[in-house]
């Protein structure tokens, strides 16, 4: 293996985003912890109920 890929993985770690309109819908993703070093939170599509909503990072 290289080297590199161990620095990527502890700056690009793999974080779940969960639906806060309480249908237990996630979304798998990276993130850049160095931009982002609080919790993500974005407004995805959640096909259970139709529209868009706001998805927030959990541990």
């Amino acid at each position: 293996m290289y080297a590199a890929g161990m620095a990527s993985n502890e700056l690009r770690p793999v974080v779940k985003l969960r639906s806060t309109a309480g249908t237990g819908y996630t979304y798998v993703t990276r993130k850049n912890r160095r931009n982002d070093p609080d919790r993500l939170h974005l407004r995805k599509y959640d096909p259970v109920v139709r529209r868009h909503v706001l998805f927030r990072e959990e541990r």
